[in-house]
């Protein structure tokens, strides 16, 4: 989408959408499986190209209003459903908190120059995903390295 200037080796699935309705990734349906592995061996990619690490995520809620903020681009016969920038927001600001502020994920936050709100929204939902008390207090030092870089 051009939010961050960064090439990654993946894509990240955090579910699937069939009939405007979105449903896990975990497993991933037989054929798509199959197209992934033909697309991974024609390009050189490793087997693990589509991820679906994420899709954990899509058991526990997306960010409200997710499916509404969905950006679609279509590639001949393929229909990618991408995460828009506050839900891209959302989502690295959960992965900051659990691999820091040397992390791809913290790098890519700042690219996206959330401002306070987006923070305490991308907050609000993150705490939905682990309610332990050690991640409310990792998640406070996320954003108060975020806070002090701009």
């Amino acid at each position: 989408m051009g939010l961050i200037d960064r090439t990654t080796k993946d894509l990240h699935l955090v579910a699937l959408v069939k009939d405007q309705e979105l449903f896990s990734a975990d497993p991933l349906p037989s054929p798509l499986l199959q197209a992934a592995e033909e697309v991974g061996k024609t390009l050189n990619l490793e087997n693990d190209w589509l991820n679906i690490g994420p899709a954990s995520l899509f058991s526990m809620g997306l960010p409200p209003g997710f499916t509404e903020r969905m950006q679609i681009r279509k590639y001949k016969g393929l229909t990618l459903y991408l995460a828009d920038r506050f839900d891209q927001i959302c989502f690295k600001l959960y992965a900051s908190v659990d691999q820091g502020p040397q992390s791809k994920h913290f790098t890519d936050l700042l690219a996206l120059s959330p401002n306070p709100e987006e923070l305490s929204q991308a907050k609000n939902w993150c705490i939905t995903q682990d309610v332990s008390e050690n991640f409310a207090n990792d998640i406070t030092h996320v954003i108060e390295k975020i806070n002090a870089t701009h």
